[in-house]
């Protein structure tokens, strides 16, 4: 009885996670969406929309920087509730800054709502990790597939909106609102004290060293910074890239990243079967391979539908890399929310990093040819894809 009682309460935890993946998800698409509307509110050029957009990249890293120190500090329970309201309260601050239309109010209620997924992110992998480990079943690639779930309904839901013309201001305060409830019943399932109290000792990896001597993380760094670029290279630039490089139409360049959006779908919510039964190397150094030919086919080949097609091994080869190496970086070594925090930091400067470098790289040599950048970091991570391998002392996991 008592273990029919914990694993329905494990099963109530996992569920929880889905909604706190699916959450984020689901607030982001809900302004990102609405960003034309913002811009002619706030009354600014694109370059000024960019500085206000940049208050969401200052709180992200802000968040990821300080989510280690207070998942040891409070446990990702208190965590998870405290940041995941604070993005309530930061999605209602945009909406007031839109009804005053200050761009410095938005920009400060980017920084908040950034702030806080920043922290919960590692917080809530954190806690996936664990009860991954518990219910010996590799469930976090299905968590992060709920974030991009999460970002389809979300855009869904905003097209829907704008053509109905309901205001950007009051669709961003309605998505706040519709927050607390989710928030409020999922929280109960999260048990107290996941990660909380580590040794500080522990944040010197085995054997004592730091981090940034220890081996294995740095090169599951180096695999979370190569699919973490692909991923975000693909949200940047593919419709341009489409356009500009392979003579697409606008529409058609939206339908082709409509495509790789599926396959990064599909790829997290099946990935967790595939890990399952032929290890996480495997599946890191499958997933960099077909990512690769994704990437080298769009670059090299000019045929139309062979580049529509190569969107879609582009997103099932990128899906799985940063709910991957996130559970790898949790059970190879101790301080789970320390090493976490860096291969979750490492991501984020590649999501932040790379549109830019792109960008410039673009101008002078063309989309195309910037994308050979791509394409070399994620033939890289196919070669340390033995990173990831989970420790011998840890059992094997049964097939499901």
């Amino acid at each position: 009885m008592t273990s029919l009682s914990s694993r329905s309460a494990l099963q109530l935890r996992m569920w929880a996670l889905f909604m706190f993946f699916f959450l984020p998800g689901l607030l982001m698409a809900s302004w990102a969406t609405r960003t034309p509307a913002i811009r002619d509110i706030l009354s600014l050029s694109t370059a000024g929309m960019g500085v206000v957009l940049f208050g969401l990249s200052v709180g992200s890293m802000s968040g990821i920087l300080c989510s280690a120190w207070l998942v040891k500090r409070f446990g990702t329970r208190r965590v998870i509730r405290t940041t995941m309201s604070c993005a309530v309260l930061g999605m209602a601050i945009l909406s007031g800054a839109l009804w005053l239309a200050s761009p410095l109010l938005f920009a400060f209620g980017l920084m908040i709502f950034g702030g806080s997924f920043g922290a919960a992110e590692v917080a809530i992998n954190v806690e996936g990790a664990a009860v991954e480990r518990e219910m010996n079943k590799t469930v976090l690639p299905m968590m992060h597939g709920f974030y991009s779930f999460g970002t389809l309904v979300g855009a869904g839901i905003g097209m829907a909106l704008t053509a109905f013309g309901l205001s950007a201001t009051l669709h961003i305060l309605l998505a706040a609102l519709a927050g607390i409830l989710p928030i409020m019943i999922a929280i109960k399932a999260i048990p107290d004290g996941t990660g909380k109290n580590r040794d500080d000792s522990a944040v010197h990896g085995d054997k004592g060293v730091p981090f940034y001597r220890d081996i294995q993380l740095m090169l599951i760094g180096v695999i979370v910074l190569a699919m973490a670029f692909a991923e975000g290279s693909a949200n940047d630039w593919l419709p341009l890239l489409m356009v500009d490089g392979h003579g697409f139409s606008p529409t058609s360049g939206s339908l082709i990243y409509a495509g790789f959006t599926l396959g990064m779908t599909v790829g997290r919510f099946t990935g967790g079967w595939f890990i399952d039964r032929y290890s996480r190397v495997a599946v890191v150094r499958a997933s960099a391979m077909m990512g690769a030919l994704g990437i080298g086919l769009i670059i090299f080949v000019d045929v139309d539908w062979i580049a529509g097609v190569s969107v879609i091994l582009w997103g099932l080869g990128a899906s799985l890399g940063f709910p991957l190496t996130i559970s790898a970086a949790s059970d190879t070594g101790p301080d789970a929310p320390g090493r976490v925090s860096v291969v979750a930091t490492t991501g984020y400067l590649a999501f932040l990093v790379g549109p830019p470098l792109l960008g410039f790289l673009g101008e002078h040599f063309g989309l195309r040819s910037a994308m050979l950048a791509v394409l070399a970091l994620v033939i890289v991570a196919a070669f340390v894809a033995r990173a990831v391998a989970k420790p011998e002392s840890q059992p094997v996991m049964e097939n499901a």
